[in-house]
Protein backbone atom coordinates (compact mmCIF):
# COMPACT_ATOMS: atom_id res chain seq x y z
CA UNK A 1 0.00 0.00 0.00
CA UNK A 2 1.25 3.18 -0.75
CA UNK A 3 2.12 6.21 1.70
CA UNK A 4 -0.35 8.94 1.44
CA UNK A 5 1.74 12.06 -0.57
CA UNK A 6 1.73 13.94 3.07
CA UNK A 7 4.14 10.83 4.24
CA UNK A 8 6.35 10.64 1.36
CA UNK A 9 7.02 14.42 1.29
CA UNK A 10 6.80 15.83 4.81
CA UNK A 11 7.52 19.43 5.56
CA UNK A 12 8.05 19.25 9.30
CA UNK A 13 9.83 16.01 10.89
CA UNK A 14 10.25 15.39 14.28
CA UNK A 15 13.12 12.62 15.59
CA UNK A 16 12.65 10.90 18.77
CA UNK A 17 14.30 8.76 21.09
CA UNK A 18 13.99 7.68 24.75
CA UNK A 19 16.11 11.17 26.32
CA UNK A 20 16.83 13.35 23.65
CA UNK A 21 20.45 13.41 24.01
CA UNK A 22 22.19 11.06 21.43
CA UNK A 23 20.22 9.76 18.49
CA UNK A 24 17.51 12.32 18.24
CA UNK A 25 19.93 15.29 18.05
CA UNK A 26 21.99 13.12 15.54
CA UNK A 27 19.22 12.74 13.30
CA UNK A 28 17.74 16.08 13.49
CA UNK A 29 21.29 17.92 12.59
CA UNK A 30 22.26 15.09 9.95
CA UNK A 31 18.51 16.25 7.97
CA UNK A 32 18.52 19.67 8.43
CA UNK A 33 22.22 20.08 7.41
CA UNK A 34 20.73 18.07 4.05
CA UNK A 35 17.61 20.33 3.99
CA UNK A 36 18.82 23.56 5.31
CA UNK A 37 15.89 25.11 3.58
CA UNK A 38 13.51 22.38 2.64
CA UNK A 39 12.25 20.85 5.74
CA UNK A 40 11.36 22.20 9.65
CA UNK A 41 12.96 19.64 11.51
CA UNK A 42 13.11 19.11 15.52
CA UNK A 43 13.97 16.55 18.01
CA UNK A 44 12.62 15.12 20.72
CA UNK A 45 12.44 12.79 23.63
CA UNK A 46 10.24 10.83 26.22
CA UNK A 47 12.58 11.75 29.21
CA UNK A 48 14.81 14.29 29.36
CA UNK A 49 18.61 13.94 29.10
CA UNK A 50 22.22 15.59 29.38
CA UNK A 51 24.35 16.74 26.31
CA UNK A 52 26.24 13.97 25.38
CA UNK A 53 30.19 14.20 24.64
CA UNK A 54 30.68 11.69 22.43
CA UNK A 55 27.93 12.56 20.44
CA UNK A 56 29.07 16.46 19.84
CA UNK A 57 32.64 15.36 19.38
CA UNK A 58 31.34 12.51 16.33
CA UNK A 59 28.98 15.39 14.74
CA UNK A 60 31.76 17.65 14.80
CA UNK A 61 34.33 14.78 13.37
CA UNK A 62 31.39 15.76 10.41
CA UNK A 63 31.79 19.48 10.78
CA UNK A 64 28.22 19.73 12.20
CA UNK A 65 27.89 21.48 15.63
CA UNK A 66 25.12 20.08 18.13
CA UNK A 67 26.79 21.42 21.27
CA UNK A 68 24.67 24.18 22.03
CA UNK A 69 21.70 21.69 21.93
CA UNK A 70 19.32 21.29 24.99
CA UNK A 71 17.60 18.21 25.41
CA UNK A 72 13.90 18.22 24.83
CA UNK A 73 11.11 16.07 25.87
CA UNK A 74 7.84 15.60 23.84
CA UNK A 75 6.14 17.38 26.24
CA UNK A 76 7.93 20.53 26.65
CA UNK A 77 7.83 20.53 22.91
CA UNK A 78 3.85 20.19 22.52
CA UNK A 79 4.06 23.07 25.71
CA UNK A 80 6.27 25.50 23.40
CA UNK A 81 5.02 25.03 19.60
CA UNK A 82 2.47 22.11 20.25
CA UNK A 83 3.25 18.89 17.91
CA UNK A 84 2.63 19.78 14.29
CA UNK A 85 4.61 17.72 12.58
CA UNK A 86 3.93 15.39 9.43
CA UNK A 87 6.23 13.04 10.62
CA UNK A 88 7.75 11.88 14.08
CA UNK A 89 10.64 9.05 13.21
CA UNK A 90 10.71 7.18 16.43
CA UNK A 91 14.75 5.58 17.16
CA UNK A 92 13.75 3.91 20.57
CA UNK A 93 10.99 1.55 21.38
CA UNK A 94 10.02 3.89 24.44
CA UNK A 95 9.95 7.22 21.95
CA UNK A 96 7.87 5.06 19.34
CA UNK A 97 5.33 3.42 22.26
CA UNK A 98 4.77 7.91 23.09
CA UNK A 99 4.68 8.85 19.23
CA UNK A 100 1.94 6.01 18.82
CA UNK A 101 -0.03 7.40 22.10
CA UNK A 102 0.03 10.89 20.38
CA UNK A 103 -0.92 10.84 17.33
CA UNK A 104 -4.20 9.37 18.49
CA UNK A 105 -5.02 12.53 18.10
CA UNK A 106 -2.61 14.21 15.53
CA UNK A 107 -2.85 13.69 12.01
CA UNK A 108 1.38 12.84 11.79
CA UNK A 109 2.68 9.39 10.61
CA UNK A 110 5.02 7.37 12.74
CA UNK A 111 7.65 5.52 11.10
CA UNK A 112 9.77 3.76 13.57
CA UNK A 113 13.74 3.22 12.91
CA UNK A 114 15.02 1.10 15.74
CA UNK A 115 18.41 2.48 16.37
CA UNK A 116 21.19 0.98 19.07
CA UNK A 117 21.90 3.16 22.01
CA UNK A 118 25.48 3.42 21.91
CA UNK A 119 25.98 5.05 25.33
CA UNK A 120 25.92 1.95 27.52
CA UNK A 121 29.28 0.88 25.30
CA UNK A 122 32.06 -0.31 27.60
CA UNK A 123 35.44 0.36 26.66
CA UNK A 124 37.66 3.09 25.86
CA UNK A 125 37.34 6.45 24.04
CA UNK A 126 37.95 5.10 20.74
CA UNK A 127 35.74 2.14 21.38
CA UNK A 128 32.80 4.26 22.50
CA UNK A 129 33.52 6.89 19.94
CA UNK A 130 33.61 3.99 17.39
CA UNK A 131 30.14 3.07 18.96
CA UNK A 132 28.53 6.05 18.24
CA UNK A 133 29.78 6.82 14.73
CA UNK A 134 28.02 3.79 13.91
CA UNK A 135 24.89 5.28 14.92
CA UNK A 136 25.27 8.07 12.61
CA UNK A 137 25.84 6.42 9.64
CA UNK A 138 22.87 4.00 10.58
CA UNK A 139 21.55 7.21 10.58
CA UNK A 140 22.70 8.99 7.43
CA UNK A 141 22.15 5.73 5.57
CA UNK A 142 18.34 5.63 6.73
CA UNK A 143 17.84 9.70 6.05
CA UNK A 144 19.32 9.67 2.90
CA UNK A 145 17.37 6.37 1.93
CA UNK A 146 14.00 8.22 2.86
CA UNK A 147 15.00 11.59 2.25
CA UNK A 148 16.27 11.20 -1.50
CA UNK A 149 12.57 11.81 -3.16
CA UNK A 150 11.94 15.02 -1.07
CA UNK A 151 15.14 16.42 -2.25
CA UNK A 152 14.66 15.51 -5.82
CA UNK A 153 10.35 17.19 -5.35
CA UNK A 154 11.89 20.70 -3.75
CA UNK A 155 15.08 20.53 -5.53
Amino acid sequence: MAAPPRARNPQSVLFACAMNSVRSPMAESLLKHMFPQGLYVKSAGVRKGEQDPFAIAVMAELGQDISTHKPTTFDELEDWEGLNFDLIITLSPEAHHKALDLTRTLAADVEYWPMHDPTGTEGNREQKLAAYREVCDQLLMRIRRRFAKVGAASG
